[in-house]
């Protein structure tokens, strides 16, 4: 690939940012991957090892009420519904769910199309957990503050929020557009407590790191309803 002909990725993304969707250009990712003309760059067999570990050494109760934002074909999801938490999982992208259902057609997760920027009202404050893996850093910087504010409205009182993302070492072009510490902060205010901020070694890409955030929501706050 020369610079020439950018990813599939970066080529949509672009596509979708000068018509003034930084979403658009998911759907047209995943539609293409499946008519065999690309692959979803995310995409893996197995679940991330970062949330992997975080979760089997936690403490999060079975059937509490899990949310996994941009799952796309659900590998995470799945490894998270088989620790006896009562999994929701989402993707912007209708090809992307479908496939999720294609792979786990025995799948305990609900598997539904939802706009993180506009989550259904019944979302809000409805979940005792909350992973948000590699999805924020696909959305430009523009929308993050946006985007962030629709996460943390979707914790319940008493709630866990775990963020992973790759972290920004210099201005990227994107996507994806890797988070600063500033941005891991701003998971927290005004609402939730941090629990633990680490920065550990992306297994997968050799001298490079990943945040790995948790954040807990008081169980005297309520998600905003904003």
């Amino acid at each position: 690939m020369t610079d020439a002909q950018p990813s599939a990725d970066r080529r949509l993304a672009a596509q979708a940012l000068a018509a003034n969707d930084p979403t658009g250009w998911f759907e047209p990712l995943y539609a293409e991957a499946a008519a065999g003309g690309t692959v979803v760059p995310w995409d893996r067999a197995e679940p991330n090892p970062l949330l992997v570990d975080w979760l089997t050494a936690g403490s999060i109760r079975q059937g509490a009420r899990g949310l996994v934002i941009g799952c796309g074909y659900g590998t995470d999801a799945e490894f998270i519904a088989a620790q006896g938490i009562r999994t929701t999982a989402f993707d912007i992208s209708p090809t992307a769910i479908r496939g999720a259902r294609a792979r786990f057609p025995q799948s305990p997760v609900t598997y539904t199309v939802a706009d993180l920027l506009h989550p259904p009202a019944a979302w809000l404050g409805a979940f005792d957990l909350v992973i948000e893996s590699i999805t924020v850093q696909s959305l430009p910087p523009e929308v993050r503050r946006s985007v962030i504010t629709s996460i943390q409205d979707l914790l319940a009182p008493d709630a866990t929020l775990l963020v992973i993302a790759d972290i920004a070492t210099a201005p990227a072009p994107g996507p994806p557009w890797p988070l600063t510490a500033a941005d891991i902060d701003a998971f927290a205010a005004p609402t939730l407590t941090p629990v633990r901020i680490e920065r550990l070694p992306r297994p997968d890409a050799p001298g490079r790191q990943r945040w790995r955030a948790e954040f807990h929501r008081p169980a005297e706050h309520a998600a905003s309803h904003s």
